[in-house]
């Protein structure tokens, strides 16, 4: 019986308590901004199949995939590989802290990438006086005061948040913050908008 070489075969991708690869395929993809047409056009796929693809009524061979996969700037872990448990925990006193050129917050990265992942979540230690610009963008976010206070702006209206105080809000809402105090506070972020994909530069609240 004739053997089948790997890049011929079916994939088989993650479990079932883990995200489907149409769906995986999908939610790339609009992070990315892609229509179904321009994602086939790069990956070298058809529209009709790609959809089918998204819809789980076909399944890719894995050279298929890897092309899919390259279209979308990810690896294929990303729609194989099966995170281990350790992979989610972090340590408060082996954190890695880091910052962005000529920017004074420190951030600390609390979330786990895996696929499918929907939350960022980040420890931000914010100076006095600082004062962010005025943005806004899809998905969702939640601050919460560990210590210190901040101004947040909604949409004009600005909301004084002491430690313990909470705001979760929708990131289309026009939102601004800052420091105004003489002392540093230090804020839990968490959104699902993606703000760290190992492929791209940081874009951070």
């Amino acid at each position: 019986m004739p053997q089948t070489s790997a890049a011929s075969k079916p994939v088989k991708t993650r479990n079932s308590a883990g995200p489907m690869l149409g769906a995986l395929i999908r939610k790339r993809r609009k992070q990315m901004g892609l229509t179904l047409q321009a994602l086939g056009d790069t990956a070298g796929v058809s529209v009709g199949y790609l959809s089918q693809v998204e819809r789980d009524n076909a399944t890719p061979t894995l050279g298929t995939l890897a092309q899919i996969a390259s279209a979308l700037e990810v690896g294929l872990e990303y729609f194989i590989a099966t995170p281990k448990p350790s992979d989610a925990l972090t340590r408060a006193t082996t954190r890695t802290q880091f910052s962005l050129a000529g920017s004074s917050i420190t951030y600390e990265a609390l979330g786990a990438q895996f696929p499918g992942a929907e939350l960022s979540s980040y420890i931000l230690h914010v100076p006095p006086g600082y004062v962010s610009e005025e943005v806004s963008h899809e998905g969702e976010e939640m601050l919460y005061v560990l210590e210190g206070e901040i101004d947040q702006s909604l949409d004009g209206q600005v909301f004084r948040l002491q430690v313990g105080d909470s705001l979760h809000y929708s990131g289309l809402t026009s939102h601004s913050w800052s420091n105004p105090t003489d002392l540093p506070a230090r804020l839990l972020w968490t959104g699902t908008l993606s703000v760290l994909h190992s492929t791209n530069t940081p874009d951070l609240p």
